[in-house]
């Protein structure tokens, strides 16, 4: 019987569960507290009830109905709307976690359940010894992926037995801070630049680490391909409505994974979500590079990135080259210093420069005042409907951010016929250089949707000359601006990949290299070709980048896949407000691109430099966007939660933000004000 004092007191009895490994002591506990007790109060009773001498220090109480966890101790019940019929659990904070890697290989190890997705991330990263860990977010997986996973499971005969690298004994996993080494500009180089291997400067910091050497060759380089076999038991979006049902699966990054139904020892994916490498530098990132190099290889592979054939082979060839070269560095023992100094490798998507060599940075000043301009002859070609597309030669002449084009040189003191502007508009390659065709796609906005003109030019300098002008315009740069003459350059070299011949002696006997084709190339391709024809145009491509080493192999292949017109868009459906059909939005570093649904066509194109302002309205589940020129645009998301789109939105301008004169740290409160919402 409770006395007529306790009554009068407001008290009233909480049931907590505890979760705890001692089968002999109960789990259940019934408190006896009031309204005004804090939550750190609570846990002092409880422990004291329990009886069970241990570290309780990772508990904490997780309220099961309201699914959130009670971290503020000194909040009181009441305070946090404790009541009664409330269900407690007082469980530890970090579990175990199963993470795919872009690699495809598991890696187990503990997490913070109650942390913010964003900060969980940065831990991971620190265990992986990943710099720049706001690149990286976790992925559910989409259920056509998990129902195709547990067919191949019910069709396999043997059980399989997945190989997990287990790194659960992590000092960071544990709630520990990470090597303050490991995130220092000034450290000793991490890892060779040429070779990718753990310096021998870093073998006493491996030896007290959960990243031991053989585990970061794991995470470092790539490891045996998988067969066609492989490949076509593994999930392929095949149409933008798959890509954006894969594309819903990202987390929360303002929740932690317990409040969005992680369990303990669930799997998910750790996956590159926002496509702008900063700071990539071979001397620290080794492991980093590798990852975006496998995220690439995979999306290539399943062809969940559209390339034409010519370029799937550059792709093979790079692969090949970097299978030979880690061949030839295994069986023979290397021993050189490298004396040349090492720049830093940038990667901002208009712009990855590798330089194993350093080259002598110029000093030529270029007058500001005076923006650069182009002038040459082109052909200008026109789609037209039911009939054939009209090619003519004009003067074109190119400058700030607009095209304008004469009947010829002479008329160029004139009127231009038309004048193009270009800052807004899509920039597509229409490259074959086996057929000497050199060609620019541009789909220029205008009011009802996009206008659709192709350049042609003569050979491979002009090409690049104006392909690099029509990029950087399309952001709203000029010819002045620094990242134009870097941006010539990496065109060129991608042609110069694309640009082999045949010689005799290199593919006379394919099989004389351990090499499968098949594992390099897509299905299609492994359909389309016989095993040794394929062999012997990979080998074709591969002349090309033979003495490539292994670092620069796949920093070459990563600038290819950034090369491609589709890389870094991430696709949803959605409505837009006063539409009566559905469409695809493209989401990328710095643009929003509406897509037809049916035909993959794209309607028009947003610049985030544009961008004004944008917010969502949490009761109807729409995002509304506000550009200059008073274009305003809204819309619901139909395949995922709109909170997804604005994360995305906000966390590339929180990407755009970051600087190198900033230490490594970074400002998660201005991420979680871009991109948290307001819910």
């Amino acid at each position: 019987m409770i006395s007529s004092s306790q009554y009068g007191s407001h008290s009233w009895e909480l049931l907590v569960t505890v979760d705890h490994q001692h089968e002999e002591v109960q789990k259940e506990f019934l408190l006896r507290v009031t309204g005004d007790l804090h939550i750190g109060g609570v846990m002092l009773k409880l422990v004291e009830q329990i009886k069970i001498s241990q570290d309780w220090s990772d508990y904490a109480l997780w309220w099961e109905q309201k699914k959130c966890w009670l971290l503020k101790t000194h909040w009181t019940l009441d305070k946090c709307g404790v009541q009664a019929d409330a269900k407690l659990f007082f469980t530890t904070q970090h579990k175990m976690l199963r993470l795919r890697l872009p690699n495809m290989k598991t890696v187990r190890l503990k997490v913070s359940f109650s942390s913010m997705v964003f900060k969980a991330v940065s831990d991971i990263c620190k265990i992986l010894n990943i710099r720049r860990s706001e690149e990286l977010s976790l992925l559910k997986q989409s259920e056509d992926s998990l129902k195709k996973k547990k067919k191949k499971d019910k069709n396999s005969k043997e059980p399989v037995t997945e190989d997990i690298l287990n790194l659960c004994n992590s000092p960071v996993s544990s709630g520990l801070s990470g090597s303050p080494g490991l995130y220092s500009k000034t450290m000793t180089p991490v890892y060779d630049p040429i070779s990718g291997t753990p310096a021998s400067s870093t073998i006493t910091w491996f030896s007290d680490s959960p990243l031991t050497e053989q585990n970061c060759s794991i995470l470092a380089f790539s490891h045996p391909i998988c067969s066609p076999d492989t490949l076509a038991e593994m999930y392929q979006p095949r149409t933008l409505a798959d890509k954006a049902k894969v594309n819903a699966g990202w987390l929360d990054s303002s929740r932690s994974l317990m409040e969005q139904g992680i369990l303990e020892d669930d799997q998910l994916l750790l996956r590159f979500k926002y496509y702008t490498f900063f700071d990539l530098n071979p001397k620290y990132d080794a492991v980093r590079i590798n990852q975006i190099y496998e995220q690439a290889r995979w999306a290539i592979l399943l062809e969940e990135i559209d390339c034409t054939e010519e370029e799937m082979l550059i792709f093979a060839a790079l692969q090949a080259q970097y299978h030979i070269s880690k061949l030839s560095l295994s069986s023979e023992a290397q021993d050189f210093t490298c004396e040349s100094e090492v720049d830093e490798v940038e990667a901002a998507l208009s712009n990855l420069e590798v330089t194993l060599e350093g080259g002598n940075a110029s000093n030529i000043l270029e007058d500001i005042t005076d923006i650069p301009k182009l002038a040459d002859n082109l052909r200008l070609v026109r789609p037209r409907k039911l009939s054939l597309k009209a090619i003519k030669p004009y003067w074109f002449v190119f400058k700030d951010t607009s095209i304008s084009y004469f009947k010829n040189k002479e008329s160029a003191q004139g009127e231009p016929i038309e004048k193009l502007n270009l800052k807004g508009c899509e920039v597509v390659p229409d490259v074959n250089v086996a057929a000497k065709k050199f060609g620019i796609k541009l789909l220029i906005p205008v009011a009802d949707g996009m206008n659709e003109v192709y350049l042609r030019c003569d050979n491979e300098n002009q090409y690049a000359r104006w392909m690099a002008a029509c990029v950087l315009a399309s952001k709203g740069k000029t010819m002045a601006d620094s990242s134009y003459h870097p941006e010539v350059h990496k065109i060129l070299s991608f042609l110069k990949m694309k640009n082999w011949t045949m010689s005799p002696q290199a593919i006379s006997d394919p099989e004389s290299i351990d090499m499968k084709p098949e594992c390099f190339v897509s299905l299609r391709y492994t359909k389309k070709y016989k095993s040794k024809q394929l062999a012997a145009r990979i080998l074709e491509a591969h002349q090309n980048v033979s003495q490539m080493p292994l670092v620069e192999a796949k920093l070459r292949f990563i600038q290819a896949w950034q090369s491609l017109p589709e890389f870094g868009l991430s696709y949803y459906i959605v409505r837009f407000k006063g539409s009566k059909k559905d469409d695809v939005l493209g989401v990328s570093y710095n643009r929003l691109i509406r897509i037809d649904i049916a035909t993959g066509d794209p309607i028009t194109t947003w610049r985030f430099s544009n961008m004004k302002q944008w917010n969502v309205n949490w009761e109807i589940r729409q995002v509304a966007i506000e550009f200059d020129q008073n274009v305003s645009i809204a819309f619901t998301c139909l395949s995922a939660d709109c909170k997804i789109i604005h994360e995305y939105i906000g966390g590339y301008i929180f990407l755009s933000t970051r600087s190198k004169d900033q230490n490594e740290t970074l400002d998660e409160d201005l991420f979680h004000k871009l991109t948290g919402g307001q819910e």
